[in-house]
C-alpha cells in the first residue's frame, strides 16, 4: 500500500489532537513557535529525532517551518518512512498549512535515497496539481529523484518539459546520466549545454573517472577544460582528476596536476589532500604522500586513514602503526586498515588484539579477520566468525569465506557455500566467480566450471579481466585450451596477468610455438612482461624443445624487460638444454650463473645426464661434477612430486597416485585391480590373435605424469 494512503480513518482520529491546527486558523503565539522550531532544528541536527518529535507533537500550533524541519530531520537521518508519513498527514490535514516547495524538496530527496519510486511519483502528481513544478529547485528535485531511481526515461521527460525556464536542469540531467553510467548520453548533453560552468565540466570528468576505463578520457577533458578558458577548475575537479591519475599510475601527470592545484590554492582542501595522498600511494611514491600529509596543519581523519592505507599497501606496517597510534579520534576505517596491515604480515596476535579492542566492529573488520584466519590455516575460527556475522553479511563476507575454504584445500565446501549464496539471492561479484573458477581448476572439474561459466554470462563480469584470467586458468588446467582462448578474447582490456594465463595454458598443452607467438603479440601491443610471463614462455619452449627461442627470450630478460633471472628461470634453461642433449652447454650455463644453483637445477642436470647416458661428459673430466650433482641432490633430499590421476564420481573428486593408500576405499580398489589383472593374464586365443600376459606391477605404475 502507498505511504501516501496509509493514513486510515482510525489512525487519523487517534492522532487528531496532533494535527488539530490544520483544521482552523490558529491564534498563533509566534515567539513560542519560533523558539520551539529552533529547538526542533537543533535536536534534528544531532540525531535526537524522538525528542524533536515530542516537541513537535506537543506544539499547540505549527507553521510550515515546523513541519518542514521535522520532515527534513527524518530524511537526513534515513527515517524515510516517518518523513513520508508526515508529508501525508500535512497534505491531507487541510487547514491553512500545506506542503510548500521546501516540503516537496525534502520528501523527494527521501524518496530518492530510499528508492521509493511509487511514493515519489505520487509526490510528482501533487507537484503538478499544485503548479509548483516551475520552481527551479522543485524541477531539479524531480529530475534528481527519477535519476536516482534509475528511471532515466522519466528524468528525460521532466528535463524536456521544464528545461526552457530552468537553467539548473542541464546540470542535474548531466549528473543523472553520470549516475546511470550513460557517459555517451552525458557527453552528448554536455555538448548541448548553452553555458558550460565548472560544475558541468567536473560532473562529466568524475563520471569518466568512476567508469574505470574512462580515466584517459577524463584527462583529455581536463585538458580541453583548461584550453577553453571558460572556467577555472575547483576542488571537485581536482579531486576527480587526481584520482584518475592514481588509477592510471600516471605519476608525472599527477604531479603536474598537483602543481596546478597549488596554483589554484586548493591543494590543502580536505578532499583534494586525501585524493593526493591516495594518488601518490597508488603510484608507489609514498614519500610524496608523506609530504602532503605532514604539510597539512590539522590532518583530517580521512587524510590520516588515506595515509595509513597507503603505507599498508606499500607493506610499511611499522610506519602505518606509528601514524595510527598518533591519531587521537580513530574510526572503524582506521582500525580496519591497521588490521589489514597486520593480516598482510601474518601478525595474527596483533590483529586479534586490535579487533577485540574495537568498540564498534563493522562487517569490514569481520571480513578482514575471516581472511586472516583463513590464510593462517585457522579455518574453524574463520567459520565461527562467519556464523557470528549472520544478519549483517555482505558479498565480501561470503567471498572471504569462500576464498578461505579454497586456500585451505576445501574446494567442495566452497562450492557448497556458493549454492547457499544462490539460494539466499546474495549478490555475486567478480571475486566470487574468480575464486570459484580457481576451485574448479584445483578440482579438475570441467563440468562445474562450465556450469559456473553459464551463470557468469548472465552477469556483467564476463569481460572483467580478473574473472577472465581465472576462467582462462580453469579451462587450461581442465584440458580445454580452445575455450581458454575464447575466454581470453572475451576480456575487454586484457592485462599482463591475462596474457600470462593463456601463455601458461599453451605451455601446459605442449603448444610451444603458439605460446611464443602470444608472447610476441603481447610485446607488440605495448605490454611489458613480468617474471611470471617469462617463466611461462620458457616453460612452453622447454616442453616443445624450442631451444633457440628459449635462449633468446632468456637473454632478453634483463636487457629488454628489466627482469632479474630467478632460480626458476635458470632451471627452465638447464632443463631445456639438457632435454635437447646439449649437456655441456647446460653445465657451462650453471657455472656462469650469478646465483647459487638449488636442488631443482641440479636435479634437472642430473636427469639430463641419466637420459642421455652421458659418457662424453665423463670423458671430458666432468664426471666428478655429475657425481657431485647426485650427491648434492641426495643431500638436499630432493624428491620429485609424484604424478597423479583423478576421476569425478557423484559430484566428488577422487585423486590417486602411485602406491597410494590414502583413499578410504583403497583396499577394495586394489582387490578389484588384482581381479582385473588376473583376468587380463588369462591366455585367450582368437584365431591368430594372442593376448599377452600383463604384470600387475605395470598397472600399479600407470599414472598421469
Amino acid at each position: 500500500m502507498s505511504v501516501l494512503k496509509t493514513l486510515k480513518q482510525t489512525q487519523w482520529k487517534q492522532n487528531l489532537k496532533h494535527f488539530s491546527t490544520l483544521y482552523k486558523p490558529p491564534k498563533t503565539d509566534l515567539p513560542a513557535i519560533i523558539s520551539t522550531n529552533i529547538s526542533i532544528t537543533n535536536h534534528c541536527k544531532t540525531g535526537q529525532l524522538d525528542i524533536a518529535r515530542k516537541l513537535f507533537d506537543e506544539m499547540p500550533h505549527r507553521t510550515v517551518v515546523s513541519w518542514n524541519t521535522m520532515i527534513s530531520g527524518y530524511s537526513k537521518w534515513g527515517r524515510f518512512g516517518d518523513a513520508l508519513f508526515l508529508v501525508s498527514a500535512m497534505h491531507r490535514g487541510g487547514g491553512n498549512v500545506g506542503p510548500n516547495d521546501s516540503t516537496v524538496t525534502s520528501v523527494l530527496g527521501a524518496c530518492a535515497r530510499s528508492g521509493c519510486l511509487r511514493e515519489g511519483m505520487e509526490v510528482h502528481c501533487l507537484v503538478v496539481k499544485s503548479g509548483l513544478e516551475r520552481f527551479e529547485i522543485l524541477g531539479s528535485s524531480l529530475l534528481c529523484f527519477y535519476a536516482s531511481c534509475l528511471k532515466i526515461g522519466d528524468a528525460e521527460r521532466v528535463f524536456e518539459e521544464l528545461r526552457g525556464g530552468n537553467e539548473l536542469l542541464w546540470g542535474v540531467m548531466l549528473v543523472g546520466y553520470v549516475q546511470c553510467n550513460l557517459m555517451e548520453s552525458a557527453l552528448e548533453l554536455f555538448e548541448r549545454i548553452p553555458k558550460k560552468d565548472v560544475a558541468a565540466w567536473s560532473s562529466l570528468i568524475s563520471g569518466y573517472v568512476k567508469r574505470g576505463d574512462g580515466c584517459e578520457r577524463a584527462l583529455e577533458l581536463f585538458g580541453l577544460m583548461r584550453e577553453s578558458g571558460e572556467v577555472v577548475p575547483n576542488e571537485f575537479t581536482f579531486d576527480s582528476i587526481v584520482r584518475a591519475c592514481g588509477k592510471l599510475g600516471a605519476l608525472w601527470a599527477g604531479m603536474v596536476i598537483h602543481g596546478l592545484a597549488m596554483k589554484c590554492g586548493v591543494d590543502f582542501d580536505v578532499f583534494v589532500s586525501v585524493a593526493l595522498i591516495e594518488f601518490y600511494s597508488d603510484c608507489q611514491a609514498v614519500d610524496f604522500a608523506k609530504r602532503v600529509y605532514e604539510g597539512m596543519e590539522n590532518p583530517s581523519l580521512n587524510a590520516s586513514n588515506a595515509y595509513i592505507g597507503g603505507l599498508v599497501s606499500m607493506g610499511r606496517i611499522e610506519d602505518a602503526e606509528r601514524v595510527f597510534d598518533g591519531v587521537k579520534e580513530k574510526d572503524s576505517v582506521s582500525y580496519n586498515l591497521m588490521i589489514k596491515g597486520y593480516s598482510m604480515r601474518d601478525q595474527v596476535d596483533e590483529a586479534k588484539r586490535l579487533f577485540e579492542s574495537m568498540k564498534h566492529r563493522t562487517i569490514v573488520s569481520s571480513n578482514t579477520m575471516i581472511s586472516m584466519y583463513s590464510r593462517n590455516g585457522e579455518i574453524d575460527k574463520a567459520l565461527q566468525l562467519f556464523e557470528e556475522t549472520k544478519g549483517e553479511r555482505d558479498h565480501v563476507t561470503w567471498s572471504a569465506m569462500m576464498s578461505g575454504y579454497i586456500h585451505n584445500q576445501q574446494h567442495e565446501e566452497a562450492l557448497e557455500l556458493y549454492v547457499t549464496m544462490c539460494r539466499l539471492s546474495i549478490d555475486r561479484t567478480r571475486s566470487t566467480f574468480a575464486a570459484l573458477f580457481h576451485a574448479c581448476s584445483c578440482l579438475g572439474s570441467l563440468e562445474l566450471g562450465q556450469v559456473l561459466h553459464a551463470q557468469l554470462i548472465k552477469t556483467p563480469f564476463e569481460s572483467n579481466v580478473y574473472v577472465g584470467t581465472s576462467l582462462i586458468d580453469m579451462y587450461s588446467k581442465c584440458g580445454c585450451i580452445t575455450d581458454a582462448e575464447t575466454s581470453f578474447n572475451s576480456i575487454t582490456s586484457p592485462n599482463v596477468a591475462a596474457w600470462t594465463a593463456l601463455i601458461n595454458g599453451c605451455a601446459q598443452h605442449g603448444l610451444g610455438s603458439e605460446a611464443v607467438l602470444l608472447f610476441e603479440r603481447m610485446l607488440k601491443q605495448g605490454f611489458i612482461p613480468n617474471a611470471a610471463t617469462v617463466f611461462g614462455v620458457l616453460s612452453a619452449c622447454n616442453h616443445s624443445g624450442l631451444v633457440n627461442e628459449g635462449r633468446r627470450i632468456y637473454d632478453l630478460m634483463e636487457k629488454s624487460y628489466g627482469i632479474n633471472p630467478s632460480l626458476e628461470h635458470c632451471a627452465c634453461i638447464v632443463d631445456l638444454l639438457g632435454r635437447s642433449g646439449r649437456l655441456q652447454e647446460a653445465m657451462d650455463f650453471i657455472e656462469e650463473m650469478t646465483i647459487e644453483p638449488d636442488k631443482v637445477i641440479w636435479g634437472a642436470m642430473l636427469n639430463a645426464c641419466w637420459l642421455w647416458m652421458d659418457t662424453e661428459l665423463a670423458e671430458q673430466g666432468k664426471f666428478e661434477e655429475k657425481i657431485n650433482a647426485r650427491n648434492r641432490l641426495r643431500k638436499l633430499k630432493a624428491k620429485k612430486d609424484p604424478g597423479c590421476s583423478w576421476i569425478r564420481l557423484n559430484f566428488q573428486v577422487h585423486q590417486f597416485a602411485v602406491q597410494d593408500t590414502n583413499h578410504p576405499h583403497c583396499t577394495v580398489i586394489y582387490e578389484t585391480l588384482e581381479h582385473l589383472t588376473a583376468n587380463m593374464n588369462s591366455v585367450v586365443e582368437f584365431g591368430s590373435v594372442y593376448m599377452p600376459t600383463v604384470n600387475s606391477s605395470s598397472i600399479y605404475a600407470t599414472y598421469i605424469q
